[in-house]
């Protein structure tokens, strides 16, 4: 599983990496998810993350 933040959408939260920094972290002013693939122990994490990002920037493949 692969995590990918759409930089156009991500607003700067950094809710995504305070659920999961295991797979987020912040470059500038936007989250990028810096681990591929995703960790098998950070899995269900991730998948909070991408429910809780207000601004629905976060997608699994």
């Amino acid at each position: 599983m692969k995590a990918v933040v759409n930089p156009d959408t991500c607003i700067g939260c950094t809710l995504c990496t305070q659920v999961c920094p295991e797979v987020f972290r912040m470059e500038g002013e936007k989250a990028v998810a810096f681990a591929d693939p995703v960790p098998a122990d950070a899995v269900e994490a991730c998948k909070e993350a991408v429910e809780q990002c207000p601004v629905s920037a976060i997608t699994l493949e």
